[in-house]
């Protein structure tokens, strides 16, 4: 397979691959407010620390929330795609992939060759997304790598709403009555576990589920995944470039894809 990029503008973070059948460099910055100018600083980046051209490679694939705002550089597709393709190469095997990202969450159910055959995603509300998690740890005073440390034989804490404003008044309330915070922390995540579930449970399936986005490095959270499943969730250094690994194979693997 000849050299792609695979850039990912996602709502919260932009990630970029450099790739040739293996990923040969990778780059995670935040998005911020301008998509276009932080999309077009990594590519400059990536091709500055690799001593290379944009136009050295075969092809540049642009997807999620900001795809569109790169014009002139590539072509964009679909994140639902890009997730999928980025899934399959990582995790052979995997029936069903859980991306939880920043403004959405998406279930996908996967045929051969990591083709989408159905999908369900929520992106009405912040409910069970990586943005909800941010404000809820930030009110914790905590950060996203903290939801990796809790104790796992703490007692999760029920939140009953998944709404960020109910459940911010709902978390500060039961602050006040003296909560552990991390059991607080570990209830945000059965929360938005079970939302999770709840998606993936209609698209049926038996497999392992391949877990992608910004939150998939936490551990508890797959532990949470995997007991309300009763499947296996696996995820690993790559997930959260799942979508800018799909892009790249989808460029690497078309033509007419030059910046």
């Amino acid at each position: 397979m000849s050299l792609s990029i695979g850039i990912d503008l996602g709502s919260m973070g932009t990630k970029v691959v450099l790739f040739d059948g293996l990923v040969l460099d990778r780059l995670m910055v935040p998005t911020g407010w301008n998509p276009r100018e932080t999309g077009e600083h990594a590519l400059r980046e990536i091709a500055a620390r690799n001593g290379m051209d944009l136009s050295d490679t075969s092809g540049i694939v642009l997807t999620g929330y900001g795809r569109n705002s790169l014009r002139g550089i590539g072509h964009s597709v679909t994140e639902i795609t890009c997730h999928a393709a980025g899934s399959a190469f990582l995790y052979p095997g995997a029936e069903t992939v859980l991306d939880i990202g920043g403004q959405d969450s998406k279930a996908i159910a996967l045929g051969k060759g990591g083709i989408v055959t159905e999908f369900l995603m929520n992106d009405k509300c912040a409910a069970g997304t990586g943005r909800f998690l941010q404000v809820m740890t930030a009110l914790l005073e905590m950060d996203l790598d903290d939801l990796s440390r809790l104790p796992e034989d703490l007692p999760p804490q029920p939140i009953s709403s998944m709404c960020t404003v109910f459940a911010e008044s709902e978390v500060v309330s039961l602050l006040a009555r003296g909560v552990d915070k991390r059991s607080l922390a570990l209830g945000l995540l059965d929360s938005v576990a079970g939302r999770a579930c709840s998606m993936l449970q209609k698209l049926g399936g038996s497999g392992p589920v391949a877990f992608t986005g910004g939150v998939s490095r936490s551990r508890n959270l797959i532990r949470l995944l995997e007991k309300k499943l009763g499947r296996p969730v696996v995820s690993s250094f790559e997930a959260p470039f799942a979508g800018a690994i799909g892009a790249a194979l989808i460029a690497g693997n078309s033509r007419g894809c030059r910046p």
